[in-house]
């Protein structure tokens, strides 16, 4: 009986303990937390945004959190546009405080993470390099019903699940125009640019694959949502 006792003050304190370590504990390092778009960046958002993966109401909630204007989107009921290519927790993005060439179908991380990124990334190097902001952004798509590569066998590309975005160029409120096929490797803004927008994402995406991977990436970065830490 007394050793039971000692048992539950035990647990009583450990668990006091863990309260009171828990509530000290920064939102944007707390691996429960619920996840904000314009937290600072740390090792454990990657993981909250691979989580919310099968958490469809948090993500939408996450998705939430952007400032008016920071994200338009639509929340999708999940559904089979191409059989054997079903689609969950999915959103159309429409826009952000960047244009897109069109509009496209993303999972819910994916659009959180590339929200995140624009912000958090993606701006603030076009600011440092040239002094002006990003306002329109070329890519190739999200969804697409096939296997990597467009090869007859082997797995599914992350396409396949709209958990991937190949971005192409970037449009410049000065009216500058930067593309991957153009610019990439350049020893000047536009190459330096394009460099710290590729490593800004791979602290948000699972990997990150442009013209330093293979040739058939030599005109687009890959911002996909598998894997952690994958950076080409």
């Amino acid at each position: 009986m007394r050793f039971l006792l000692v048992l539950i003050v035990l647990i009583a304190l450990a668990a006091a303990a863990w309260w009171q370590f828990e509530e000290r504990i920064p939102r944007h390092w707390h691996p429960w937390a619920p996840l904000h778009v314009d937290d600072p960046l740390t090792p454990v958002t990657k993981w909250k945004l691979h989580r919310l993966a099968e958490d469809r109401e948090g993500c939408l909630a996450a998705l939430a959190t952007a400032p008016e204007g920071a994200l338009r989107m639509t929340p999708l009921d999940d559904h089979e546009p191409v059989s054997g290519c079903p689609l969950e927790n999915v959103v159309r993005v429409h826009g952000s405080e960047v244009e897109f060439n069109a509009s496209f179908v993303a999972r819910c991380p994916l659009a959180l993470a590339w929200v995140m990124y624009e912000r958090q990334r993606l701006q603030p190097a076009a600011e440092a390099h040239f002094d002006a902001r990003v306002v329109r952004v070329e890519h190739f798509g999200s969804f697409a019903c096939r296997n990597i590569y467009g090869r007859e066998g082997g797995r599914l590309s992350e396409h396949a699940t709209a958990e991937a975005l190949d971005v192409a160029a970037f449009h410049l409120a000065d009216g500058r125009r930067i593309t991957l096929l153009d610019h990439w490797g350049d020893e000047d803004a536009r190459g330096d640019f394009l460099r710290d927008a590729r490593d800004g994402a791979c602290d948000l995406f699972g990997n990150v694959l442009g013209p330093e991977y293979n040739r058939a990436h030599a005109d687009h970065f890959h911002f996909g949502m598998r894997g952690f830490r994958l950076c080409r």
